[in-house]
This record gives C-alpha cells, structure tokens and sequence, in this order.
C-alpha cells in the first residue's frame, strides 16, 4: 500500500500534473521566504539536517542497533539490519536517477544538496532507520516507557528530517513524502521477510527476544 502511494506521487510527478506541482512550489516558496527572513531558525534547521538527521548519523544508529542486537547474541537479524540500510541506499540512489527531478532553484539559496531531488535521501534513510530502531525496541524486553519514548523520538526524526530539507529549499515537499514512505515501506518488507523466514525456520534456530 505504501509503496503504491509513493508510486503514484511519483508517476504524477513524472507525468508534470500541475495540481501537484504548484503545491509544491507554493509550499517551498513559503519556506524559502521565512529562511531568508529568520537567519536562527534556518541555521538550527542546517545543524539538525547536517549532524542530527543526516543520513550518515542515521546509518550510524542502524549500526549501534545492529551492535546491541549482535552483543544480545542475535547476529543474523544484526547483519539482516544492516543489510536492509544498504539495500535502501541502493534504492533510493537508483530512483534518484531514474526520475532525474531537478531541485528547487533559488537566487538567494539558504544551502545545497547533490543528487536528484526524488526520493529525499534524508527523509528515506530517517524513516527506514527509525522503523526498523522501533521494531527492535520493541520486540526487545525493554520498558513500556523506553518504549514509548523511541516510538516518539523516531516519529519526531522522520518529520524533523523532511522539515528541515523542505524549509532549507533543497527539496520539494513531494520528495520528503515519498522518501519517508519509502523508507517506512522498505523496512516494514523486510521486517517482514525477516518473521516470515524466522516462523518457517528458514533462519535456523532463532534465540527469542529477552
């Protein structure tokens, strides 16, 4: 469902349908406005989308999530973690250049980004990061509150790492969309994958949650 939905986003992009577009400027001609206006709130939004929501911190945190899953003796689901993080970067990295979309041009730009616009590489790695993060807190033997704050910090980081890339102008809204779908997509198939396989004893005996 969610990969249909970032399907169509796409297609309809693609395809230059005027109603989608036209958001899109509006939205980013909005944000642009107030960066150039509000000096602080565009330099807090550099700081959280360089170090804070950056696809390289996020790709770090799947890397100490695999590490605790490993030292809890659960080695294969920690290599499956980071292999669903590289699968993701292929993907988004080959849909970059499949759909090619041009990033928003400016006279006065706030920042910079490389790459194509379509799929946000922010916004896919944060979403497909924080869900499989949740999925291990979850299915761990952690407290309801650690728990119910990991669920609030990744919702927090997945619209931090769209905001931010939409309100520094190096995106359209459109891309920030169908990166986090994307992202959250991929990682619920193979979180999938993963109990499927486990449930059919495909993996080999698997040491269960504690």
């Amino acid at each position: 469902m969610l990969s249909a939905v970032a399907s169509a986003v796409i297609v309809l992009v693609a395809a230059g349908w005027p109603p989608l577009l036209s958001t899109d400027k509006e939205v980013a001609n909005w944000f642009h406005a107030r960066a150039l206006t509000h000096p602080a709130w565009t330099e807090a939004n550099r700081v959280l989308t360089d170090w804070v929501w950056d696809p390289v911190t996020m790709r770090l945190v799947i890397g100490a999530a695999a590490l605790w899953v490993w030292l809890r003796g659960e080695g294969v689901l920690a290599l499956w973690c980071l292999a669903t993080t590289a699968v993701g970067a292929g993907v988004q990295q080959g849909l970059k250049a499949l759909v090619d979309r041009p990033r928003p041009e400016w006279q006065q730009p706030v920042d910079s980004a490389h790459f194509a616009a379509m799929p946000s590489g922010h916004a896919m790695t944060a979403a497909l990061t924080c869900v499989v993060v949740v999925w291990l807190v979850q299915r761990s033997a952690a407290d309801r509150a650690l728990r119910a704050l990991v669920l609030l910090l990744a919702c927090v980081s997945v619209a931090g790492a769209c905001l931010t890339r939409v309100a520094l102008g190096v995106h359209w809204l459109t891309d920030t969309v169908v990166g986090a779908v994307l992202g959250i997509a991929l990682a619920a198939l193979s979180i999938g994958l993963w109990c499927a396989l486990v449930n059919r004893g495909s993996l080999g005996a698997s040491r269960s949650p504690v």
